[in-house]
């Protein structure tokens, strides 16, 4: 029986925020600006509200200047659009993020390619896509990003691995594979139609679980010694009629199984802020040419 380690995301993401910082001090004594991130959330939905408010605390801290807009849950696509145009001309900001999700009058996928693909810290415009699927500098999504971050902090050297990712969403599982690949792994994207789904997944040395489907993933689904990233975020009833936070994998049966595992709570979510002002500060060296 192996021992589990469980991989420490807030940790990991502490130490990453520090060298965020270190860096925005040195690029302001090298040029005298100051990186800028605005974030733009329209509505009132309060699990926004309150992730939105952690970016701006966060921004502050590494020591960028923060932009943050608040419009009403009735705003039209046309005046988002006019504000991300403001955005995309103004020097003093090198990261815009459009909090999603969008009320329904809004097109989402128009709101995302209307923001510079130089200045998309979320990764998600369709040339940054395109950039990172044909290996070339790109603006990579915060969560992936900060998935690969922790997986070669544990096993270094990925070449010649099996990867499994389960899901293929255009935010974490499409970048997460192609993210793989450059790493020179052998990659599978499964999803809900993949035939026999526990044996794809007893393949993997390297096991991604982003389906958003409470503890699918069974720890006879684990290669023994495979190492296990869980990006799943779901709330689920627990005693006393109060929720808990579970992943999209059971980990108490993979305890024993796999080598480590990211745990639900405190693995993948912390790493996505801190990756969120790491791809800003990259966004503006590649700005300022530096």
């Amino acid at each position: 029986m192996t021992e589990t380690q469980l991989i420490d995301g807030k940790a990991f993401a502490e130490k990453l925020l520090s060298q965020v910082a270190a860096d925005v001090a040195q690029l302001k004594e090298k040029t005298g600006k100051t990186p800028g991130l605005a974030v733009v959330i329209v509505g009132e939905d309060p699990a926004s509200q309150v992730y939105v408010r952690n970016k701006v605390e966060k921004t502050k801290a590494v020591g960028m200047n923060s932009v943050h807009h608040v419009l009403p849950a009735e705003t039209n696509q046309a005046d988002l659009l006019a504000l991300v145009e403001t955005l995309n001309r103004d020097d003093g900001v090198n990261g815009i993020l459009v909090q999603l999700p969008l009320p329904k009058q809004i097109d989402e996928q128009a709101v995302i390619n209307a923001i510079s693909p130089d200045k998309d810290v979320d990764g998600f415009h369709v040339i940054n896509a395109g950039r990172l699927a044909t290996g070339q500098e790109a603006l990579v999504a915060c969560t992936p990003t900060g998935c690969m971050m922790l997986l070669k902090d544990r096993l270094g050297s990925l070449a010649g691995k099996e990867a499994v990712v389960i899901g293929r969403s255009n935010i974490v599982g499409k970048p997460m594979a192609a993210l793989l690949l450059a790493e020179s792994c052998t990659v599978t994207i499964a999803h809900s139609k993949t035939k026999d789904l526990p044996q794809v997944c007893r393949r993997a040395d390297i096991l991604v679980a982003a389906v958003g489907r409470p503890e699918m993933v069974k720890g006879d689904w684990i290669k023994p010694g495979a190492v296990v990233i869980d990006v799943g975020v779901n709330r689920i009833p627990a005693e006393g009629g109060k929720t808990k936070l579970v992943g999209d994998v059971a980990t108490k049966e993979v305890m024993g199984v796999a080598q480590a595992i990211t745990p639900v709570p405190g693995g993948v979510g912390p790493m996505t802020i801190a990756c969120l002002l790491f791809n800003t500060l990259k966004a503006t060296k590649m700005q300022w040419k530096l």
